[in-house]
């Protein structure tokens, strides 16, 4: 069953997720910034870019006074409420950032990404985060032709890049169909650089190791605008010597940045625990977090307690950028992907759904995730991670502390550092061309199973995305 819709105290927010609905104890409320204050360093949102750069930072210099604001919880936004997939994807293509930042700058980035997965694994296990890290990988299976012909691309783009079968390798049919047990299965790919994770737990527990080293957590603390020096809060003024922006699909709520990050929603379900019997037929033993290669995105992983949690895009942007809690509950979407999961897995035809959620992710205009800091003004930010956030905000954390240490390393001269991407275009002209783009992607796949290949709609999408 779902969450009570009206607990008291910390306990409300077990409605907002799979996650938080399976953290253990009560959940307890900080509280907020008592007034004016002065650090060296003010962090404004409590979700994982925020939380990790804490950490960095604390571990690197113990003696710097470090405060993190947050309007709502510590992990209340996409940080707690995701896929659970801790992966090496990054929002552009190594391709891409090749062309754009000069060669083998996308390798840096992938190589980056791979180690951020295996450092977030080393950060849970010396700090002992009880979230149900499970190294597994992830498998993306084929199921039309079109699709398996865009596998077929993917590999020989990855060879031709230098990346070898240790890292992405093509999966037969009987190989794919032996890690996902899911219907018309082709073909597919496997990589190792995913791990499988319970976010919320992850988040909380990353709190509490911050909070030991000294630094401040303030909960509802809506910050206002944020200018070099100086966070503007309602309840009171926050000098700083830095100011880190890890606001994500939030960005839009600070004066003067509504047009920087949009927020996007994803939706999810998750089924009751399964039987074994189930898990035998469904595969993904090691706990694979799983997708296929359809255009409008699906994500999914076994949870840690043999539920099923299931995730998608197709919900609609809202006008003016809004959010609201509303959106988190289309009734339309969840049905949605309760029937694509009975597609790929009919013995789930009558199984219960015990959980639906959802929240905004942020996006970009160019789809670029970014993290940097304006040396004249000792302003820093991070974000725009497309939905590929629960890794990537680890590696901007890291990333941060060495800029605003002042540190030169391999993580400061990865191509998204300093990247800036355009304003996205004022309504009704973002309204209409992202809710085109979500539409456009839908019908790609529909058009691509009538016709069996690939169609003019998924040349249009790519146009469109790429901005």
């Amino acid at each position: 069953m779902e969450a009570d819709l009206n607990p008291p105290g910390g306990e409300r927010y077990r409605r907002l997720s799979l996650w938080w609905d399976g953290l253990p104890g009560t959940i307890g409320l900080r509280d907020p910034l008592p007034g004016d204050t002065e650090v060296d360093v003010a962090i404004v949102g409590g979700g994982l870019t925020g939380l990790w750069t804490a950490h960095y930072l604390s571990a690197a210099d113990p003696g710097l006074r470090i405060a993190v604001l947050e309007r709502d919880v510590i992990g209340f936004g996409a940080s707690g409420r995701n896929g659970g997939w801790c992966s090496a994807l990054f929002s552009v293509s190594e391709e891409t950032l090749d062309k754009r930042c000069g060669p083998g700058s996308g390798r840096a980035q992938r190589l980056a990404m791979e180690e951020t997965v295996r450092e977030v694994g080393r950060v849970v296990d010396a700090e002992g985060i009880d979230c149900g890290f499970a190294a597994g990988g992830t498998v993306i299976v084929a199921r039309t032709p079109a699709q398996l012909q865009r596998t077929y691309e993917e590999i020989a783009a990855a060879r031709n890049s230098g990346i070898g079968e240790e890292d992405l390798r093509f999966l037969s049919a009987d190989e794919a169909r032996s890690r996902l047990g899911a219907t018309d299965v082709l073909g597919g790919t496997f990589t190792p650089h995913c791990a499988a994770v319970d976010p919320a737990r992850l988040i909380r527990g990353l709190a509490h190791v911050v909070e030991r080293r000294g630094v401040a957590l303030y909960e509802q603390t809506e910050v206002h605008s944020i200018a070099p020096g100086m966070v503007t809060t309602a309840r009171g003024t926050v000098r700083a010597g830095t100011v880190v922006r890890a606001t994500e699909g939030y960005t839009r709520t600070l004066s003067g940045h509504r047009r920087e990050v949009i927020p996007v929603y994803s939706l999810m379900i998750a089924t009751e625990p399964l039987p074994e019997s189930f898990w035998a037929e469904a595969g993904l033993a090691e706990r694979e977090t799983f997708a296929d290669h359809r255009h409008l995105v699906i994500y999914g992983q076994r949870t840690e307690d043999g539920r099923m949690a299931f995730g998608g895009r197709g919900a609609p942007y809202h006008f003016g950028s809004a959010i609201s809690p509303e959106f988190e509950r289309d009734s339309d979407v969840h049905q949605a992907l309760q029937r694509t999961l009975v597609e790929l897995f009919p013995a789930l035809a009558d199984a219960a759904i015990t959980h639906r959620w959802g929240g905004p992710l942020g996006i970009t205009r160019d789809w670029f995730s970014s993290v940097g800091l304006d040396d004249a003004t000792q302003m820093a930010w991070a974000g725009g991670y497309v939905g590929d956030g629960l890794s990537t905000t680890n590696l901007a954390g890291r990333t941060l502390r060495d800029l605003i240490l002042g540190r030169t390393s391999d993580l400061t001269s990865l191509p998204w550092v300093n990247h800036r991407s355009r304003r996205w275009e004022p309504e009704p002209f973002r309204y209409v061309g992202i809710n085109a783009g979500l539409r456009l992607a839908g019908t790609a796949d529909r058009a691509e199973d009538r016709a069996g290949r690939s169609t003019w709609h998924a040349r249009a999408l790519d146009k469109l995305v790429g901005g």
